[in-house]
Parts: structure tokens; C-alpha cells; sequence
């Protein structure tokens, strides 16, 4: 089993930055299988929607509405995945998600989420 832990999310004024990331935890066999890890966000009546991907290799791929704005990196050996998000607008808003998925077990886990509000 993995648990995702997301912090950083917060309030900030339009053109603002903030930092998420996202720890997992659990059984470190697992751990070590996860694959890719990624964010992806919700807002207000709307899907969920991708936001960005890394692989373990460190492939990266990115919604275009915020590429040029927002960097995924990931620190394999703490388990843990990052979201730098500049530039942030109004649009930003939203409930932000971890996922990482294994494609071993065909497992892909979720994060509680963590708040990012933009005011303009």
C-alpha cells in the first residue's frame, strides 16, 4: 500500500508562486515500483484534470496552460514529487492532487489534495 501526503498549497495574490509537494509513504517494496507521479487539480465544478507528469526516468509532460509557468520535478530517493507553479492566475485555483501509479500491480494511488486559491 502507498500513502501520498500533498503540502504547500495555500493563498497568493495573481502572479504569485507556490510549491507543492507530495511524499509517499508505506511499504517501501512498492515504493520503489512507483512509476510515474504526477498532479493533477480540480476546481469548482469541474473534472479533474491533468496538470503534469514525471516519470522515473524524469520524462515530463505538461497541460498547456501551464506550460512555461509550472515545473514537475521528483526526488526518487525521498519518494517525494514537486509542483513549482509561477505566474499563478485565477485559473490556477483549485484543489490540487498527487498520483503516482505502478504499472506492475496496475495500481495508481490518489492524495487527499491540498487548496490553492488565487486572487486576482
Amino acid at each position: 500500500q502507498v500513502q501520498l501526503v500533498e503540502s504547500g498549497g495555500g493563498s497568493v495574490q495573481a502572479g504569485g508562486s507556490l510549491r507543492l509537494s507530495c511524499a509517499a509513504s508505506g511499504n517501501i517494496f512498492t515504493i520503489s515500483r512507483i512509476n510515474a507521479m504526477g498532479w493533477y487539480r480540480q476546481a469548482p465544478g469541474n473534472q479533474r484534470e491533468l496538470v503534469a507528469t514525471i516519470t522515473s526516468g524524469g520524462n515530463t509532460n505538461y497541460a498547456d496552460s501551464v506550460k512555461g509557468r509550472f515545473t514537475i520535478s521528483r526526488d526518487n530517493a525521498k519518494n517525494t514529487a514537486y509542483l513549482q507553479m509561477n505566474s499563478l492566475n485565477s485559473e490556477d485555483t483549485a484543489v490540487y492532487y498527487c498520483n503516482a501509479v505502478i504499472t506492475l500491480i496496475s495500481r495508481n494511488y490518489w492524495g487527499q489534495g491540498t487548496q490553492v486559491t488565487v486572487s486576482s
